[in-house]
């Protein structure tokens, strides 16, 4: 996956992170559905993390083809 790519996928997860960001309610959660959403949330940073920065070379070791 080329660098091109890869900014174009983590802007995507961003975005996702984003969209869902907002429908948080300030505070701690205090229901499931406000915990499944922040879990959301982090997952999409944390795709974002990997796709932008490949740490380890982890997409190119790891190639679906």
């Amino acid at each position: 996956m080329d660098v091109r790519q890869r900014l174009i996928v983590g802007s995507l997860w961003i975005g996702v992170a984003a969209l869902m960001a907002i429908t948080l309610e300030p505070g701690l959660p205090s229901t499931v559905s406000e915990i499944a959403r922040l879990f959301v949330v982090v997952v999409a940073l944390f795709l974002a993390g990997v796709y932008l920065f490949n740490p380890r070379d982890v997409l190119d070791r790891y190639k679906i083809q």
